[in-house]
């Protein structure tokens, strides 16, 4: 190992020691992706509640546990699931969607809820974006429960495109993970702020965030099939000429490396893409792969040194080319939520607590006027969002030492 690249991993403080940097065409199957003195040689030793604060405002915007809230199904004392938040800024105001319906989660009778906002903390009364499911009513023998009899609808997020504001959802039989009638469809606002069915988007098709626009005038989302669990995971592109016209382009060994679930995915500063995946394998740490033909091919996923709880992650490219992660990057457990920077995309420096002490998860951050807005689900039962101002996030300073956990004290001898 030359003496600079030696002198760069001395500094970074990471546990793939001696790996070069990433680069999605000459280094791809590099594992590094977080790096700093504060990490420790094995990541998962990282004690997460020791990661510096930053301010931040709360709103609770939505909690099934309220009494007026509770659920009319066989699973009262649950009083019902809201998961899947996306937040959009569209025409002056905020949008939020979530996925709201009885039991948890995604049973027959899940609807899509929204709410708007003046200033992403003072939120409307929510109100339905989907209608009913076909024949999965309150008033279904069905309703409430895990069966292929019945049907769901499930919050994918907002859409904003050729000046208008589109809500993603998918319908399908709510049994498992996913039915075989599975499709995406789009939801219209209208003029009114009430939404109208624009239609399919894609058949056989559930996407974890709404399309972002490639170099190419496309846009490009990811895409799980019915039996994704085989059929791996792939990526949609097209959206431009229609909203139902795209091609999907798989990624080879999504479902063999690696339990791909819930991508996500972003454009670095060279154009070329890079896409993360959670691990249903239990493995406790993101796999990474990369295009650098607008999402056509991928590389093989390889697992990378970012630690997580098996949950979903939320990336974002800020206005000023530097990158951000929301995640619980705690193993096996959903607990806390942190932001983590990059300024190029590939490797994360900083890693800041955001809140925590319970189940906090399904995080999606947006970026407006300056300030982070980041969506999340507390015990799959409310949507929250947190308001923090992107100069507080930057002045905070990561510590010199790893942030490993304190040993337990001696035991005295009796």
């Amino acid at each position: 190992m030359n003496r600079c690249l030696s002198l760069l991993v001395l500094i970074a403080g990471t546990a793939v020691a001696g790996a070069a940097p990433p680069h999605p065409v000459t280094n791809p199957n590099s594992p590094q992706m977080l790096a700093g003195s504060w990490v420790p040689n094995d990541p998962h030793k990282l004690d997460f509640n020791r990661l510096p604060r930053v301010p931040s405002e709360h709103v609770v915007v939505s909690n099934v546990r309220d009494p007026a809230n509770l659920s009319k199904g066989p699973d009262k004392s649950k009083g019902g699931v809201n998961q899947h938040n996306y937040l959009a800024h569209h025409k002056g105001k905020f949008w939020l969607m979530w996925s709201d319906g009885p039991g948890i989660e995604d049973r027959v009778g899940q609807r899509v809820k929204f709410s708007s906002s003046p200033d992403g903390l003072t939120w409307a009364k929510p109100q339905f974006l989907t209608p009913i499911p076909p024949g999965s009513g309150p008033d279904s023998p069905h309703y409430a429960t895990r069966t292929d009899q019945g049907f769901r609808y499930i919050s994918r997020g907002f859409w904003q495109r050729d000046g208008e504001l589109l809500a993603l959802v998918s319908l399908d039989e709510a049994a498992g993970f996913f039915g075989k009638s599975l499709e995406l469809r789009a939801f219209r606002l209208n003029a009114d702020e009430t939404w109208s069915d624009a239609g399919v988007v894609y058949k056989n098709a559930i996407n974890n965030f709404a399309p972002l626009m490639l170099r190419t005038g496309d846009w490009m989302m990811s895409r799980r099939t019915h039996d994704y669990k085989t059929a791996g995971v792939h990526f949609l592109v097209g959206g431009a000429k229609g909203l139902d016209q795209w091609d999907s382009f798989p990624v080879l060994g999504s479902s063999s490396a690696l339990k791909a679930e819930e991508p996500d995915w972003w454009i670095l500063p060279d154009h070329n893409l890079s896409a993360i995946f959670r691990d249903n394998g239990g493995g406790g740490f993101l796999y990474r792969s990369f295009s650098s033909d607008d999402g056509r091919t991928w590389s093989p996923p390889v697992k990378t040194n970012f630690p997580d709880a098996t949950s979903k992650v939320s990336g974002l490219r800020l206005s000023d080319g530097r990158y951000v992660l929301v995640s619980n990057p705690r193993p096996k457990h959903r607990d806390p939520l942190v932001i983590a920077l990059s300024d190029d995309g590939l490797v994360f420096t900083k890693m800041v607590y955001l809140v925590g002490k319970r189940h906090v998860d399904y995080p999606h951050v947006m970026e407006h006027e300056g300030q982070l807005y980041i969506a999340f689900a507390g015990g799959k039962q409310s949507i929250e969002v947190l308001r923090l101002k992107l100069a507080d996030l930057d002045a905070v300073k990561m510590p010199t030492q790893p942030l490993t956990f304190a040993a337990p004290a001696p035991q005295k001898m009796k």
